[in-house]
């Protein structure tokens, strides 16, 4: 079908092309797994959804979560792995709140939408120090680490290695003189981490892990220590690194299990890394091999997991849009604040979806060029 050719949708009945940048794709083997395990779990007589959180049966999924994670990062002993509820927005606070102390500071590097509601989440508890911004051009960039205005005295540094609206990433983990705090959510799982200079690193699970409803948290013990007291009992890490305090999403931390499971047998990290830059690579080739298509941030600051891009003339997006639909290729658009066409290539997008995008908007050229 030619993209000028709107008579015939894809069939909705089978599976799309999805790239919505949250909730995102998931493989396909897992969704089926668990669509067979749905009614009864693992001779438990009941579905996993109605099953105890203090039974036998889920301990094994948790510990097997918790297994795969440190599997997949090679975490030691030394890294607390909680799975919480209220998913990253609930981060921007709860950050603030465990370690940022009344009389003291935190800096925060400021790349995009959800850097900029952390920094009003940490304000509401102290004192933050805005030590980079790339707002005055739009988020299409990020500062270099040697441009950063660090504070001495503070208690950690903020950043958010992918920024999901505006489609930029940052290349590399930095190593500072204080703890770093990373929001990671759009990108976990998708790259190496080198998690020296990390205290925190959080994430919520709807991106590259499962569905949405559970956050994970990766705290090390280091800094967990230099948390504040008193705490409310629920926004204490603390209290969820000691031991299981309130029934936990059970469902998504499934799901997350199996995601995990599903990673490791793709070879892990490093395999998927490999992956996604080729899908990447081709989704950004195909916008940079024309005028027709623009992307929106500079090319050493591309995120390889939410590629943002706009069309020479924006009055034909909502035509891209409609017509890229009918063609299976599913949640293009940007976000509502910026506009644009938006393509999320989590780990579980095959490359053959990108591929198809690309095919896509080749002939969406040719007929509208």
């Amino acid at each position: 079908m030619s993209a000028s050719d709107a008579a015939a949708p894809a069939d909705r009945s089978r599976r799309q092309y999805n790239f919505c940048a949250g909730p995102g794709t998931l493989p396909e083997e897992v969704l089926r797994e668990a669509k067979d395990e749905l009614p009864v779990y693992d001779h438990t007589g009941a579905s996993v959804m109605e099953i105890s959180h203090r039974s036998p049966a889920y301990d094994k999924i948790e510990e097997s979560a918790r297994e795969h994670l440190r599997a997949l990062l090679d975490l030691d002993d030394n890294w607390h792995i909680l799975f919480l509820q209220g998913g990253a927005s609930m981060q921007f606070y709860q950050v603030p709140l465990n370690f940022l102390p009344e009389d003291g500071v935190a800096d925060y590097v400021v790349t995009g939408r959800w850097g900029t509601k952390a920094v009003k989440e940490a304000r509401r508890v102290g004192e933050v120090n805005i030590a980079a911004s790339s707002e005055a051009d739009d988020f299409s960039s990020v500062p270099d680490v040697d441009d950063w205005a660090l504070r001495d005295d503070a208690s950690y540094v903020h950043i958010t290695t992918n920024e999901t609206v505006n489609g930029n990433q940052m290349t590399d983990d930095p190593v500072l003189d204080a703890p770093v705090v990373t929001d990671a959510s759009s990108e976990f799982l998708s790259r190496p981490m080198d998690l020296e200079g990390y205290g925190l690193v959080y994430a919520g699970a709807q991106k590259n892990l499962g569905p949405a409803g559970v956050t994970v948290v990766l705290v090390h013990d280091d800094f967990l220590r230099r948390r504040k007291q008193p705490l409310p009992t629920m926004l204490d890490y603390g209290t969820h690194a000691e031991r299981r305090f309130n029934t936990p999403p059970v469902f998504p931390i499934y799901m997350v299990e199996k995601v995990c499971r599903w990673l490791r047998n793709q070879g892990g990290v490093d395999a998927i890394h490999a992956v996604n830059r080729r899908k990447a690579r081709m989704l950004y080739d195909a916008i940079d091999a024309t005028d027709f298509y623009q992307g929106t941030v500079e090319p050493d600051a591309r995120s390889m997991m939410n590629v943002t891009f706009r069309l020479h003339d924006q009055e034909l997006e909502s035509v891209f849009l409609k017509q890229a639909e009918q063609h299976g290729l599913l949640s293009l658009a940007g976000h509502r604040t910026v506009g644009g066409i938006r393509a999320s290539l989590y780990n579980a997008m095959p490359e053959e979806g990108v591929e198809a995008l690309v095919e896509f908007m080749e002939e969406f050229e040719r007929t509208h060029g």
